[in-house]
């Protein structure tokens, strides 16, 4: 008699988020006593503003929480329609907003209600690992397609038309500010690109998770270019709410209902905690505005700190809250290197290889979103540990 063998899925066989394996070790060594800086995930050290805290704490007193509707409560994506409206003068009717279970719902939902099985989606690499690993486990194809300085690390119609000769694409996929590299289009290239995407009959999927976050360059909604376009949005990062795990998209009419049928057996509804607490964060503005302030001193000391200790290959930073550095000079395995500085140094970095399989090895993202003392500290152990190599 045969023994019968149970095995996971073909779809489950996804690359780690390698990220998250450097917090796990990062934890392990803390556990120890060690002292460890944390600059591997984008991670704001901020806590959530003080009006989404009070919302929520309101909310608590009357001991009831349950479902939702799947999109959303009515005050949550109301209050997002006058934000689109207030920051960057777009009519968006709350009925076309969506509420999620951070923007990692989102991807999963508009990956499902957009595409099926086999489709050819686009991204960039250097990009977010997250999209290529939940796309394999959908049954879809990403076409990562290599950018560099000649556009200056953004995509184009011309990436677009080289990927076509190859299959038909079904969808585009973009984030700008973008990670791991914190790159922003200009408005030109993003309206270039929305544009041949619309001609051609290609979703276009804008991640602006990290927009607030913009240092040296325009931020543009792609709901300025066109209504067809697909937006997912996050509370994580501007907000500082990344454990309430809450986000939204802006969807066009023809994707509303399908979008909301697969989230009603997914996730029948995001918490109603953290909707009630995000719908009160959308006025912390001048608090926000201040935590991103710190961001920009740590960007600041970071850009003259690292090429100073011999990081001097750093990709530019306009927005989010990382930096790509090329480690080259020091090693061409970004994943022993990344191990290296952790065990040695203390300090936690994310190797490349997390974002381009290909040329990641040459590469680290450092995230910004911590301490400014912490950010002190990793530069003071970051150049003891290179002066030994």
């Amino acid at each position: 008699m045969n023994t019968p063998v149970f095995s996971p899925s073909k779809r489950s066989e996804v690359a780690p988020f390698i990220a998250m394996d450097v917090l796990s070790e990062a934890a392990k060594l803390e556990a120890q006593g060690r002292s460890i800086v944390h600059m591997e995930v984008g991670q704001p050290s901020a806590p959530a503003p003080k009006p989404a805290l009070a919302a929520a704490a309101e909310a608590l007193k009357h001991g009831r929480l349950g479902y939702t509707e799947a999109l959303g409560i009515k005050s949550l994506r109301t209050a997002l329609s006058a934000h689109y409206r207030h920051t960057y003068g777009v009519n968006v009717p709350a009925e076309r907003i969506m509420a999620t279970t951070g923007s990692s719902a989102g991807f999963n939902l508009e990956f499902l209600s957009a595409f099926d099985p086999g489709d050819r989606v686009v991204l960039t690499a250097p990009g977010y690992p997250a999209y290529r690993n939940i796309m394999k486990a959908l049954g879809l194809i990403p076409i990562e397609v290599e950018v560099g300085s000649d556009t200056r690390w953004c995509l184009t119609p011309e990436h677009l038309e080289a990927a076509r000769r190859e299959g038909p694409i079904r969808g585009v996929l973009v984030a700008s500010p973008a990670n791991p590299t914190g790159t922003m289009m200009s408005a030109e290239a993003l309206d270039n690109l929305i544009n041949y995407c619309d001609h051609e009959g290609i979703w276009f999927i804008s991640d602006e998770i990290y927009h607030g976050l913009d240092y040296a360059g325009e931020q543009k909604t792609a709901l300025q270019t066109s209504e067809n376009a697909i937006i997912i949005n996050s509370f994580s990062k501007y907000y500082c709410m990344t454990g309430w795990r809450i986000g939204w998209m802006v969807l066009p009419e023809q994707l509303i209902r399908p979008t909301e049928r697969i989230a009603q057996s997914l996730y029948i509804s995001p918490p109603e905690l953290s909707q009630i607490a995000a719908a009160s964060a959308l006025d912390a503005v001048q608090e926000l505005e201040a935590v991103k302030a710190g961001y920009a001193a740590n960007r600041t000391l970071l850009l003259d700190g690292l090429p100073a200790i011999g990081f001097d290959k750093l990709l530019p930073v306009d927005g989010a809250f990382y930096i790509y550095a090329d480690i080259s000079r020091f090693s061409s395995n970004s994943l022993e290197f990344a191990k290296r500085i952790l065990q040695e140094a203390g300090v936690a970095a994310t190797p490349g290889v997390d974002f381009d399989p290909v040329h990641g090895h040459e590469f680290l993202r450092f995230s910004f979103a911590g301490a400014h003392e912490d950010m002190k500290s990793a530069l003071e152990r970051l150049s003891g540990f290179l002066g030994k190599i």
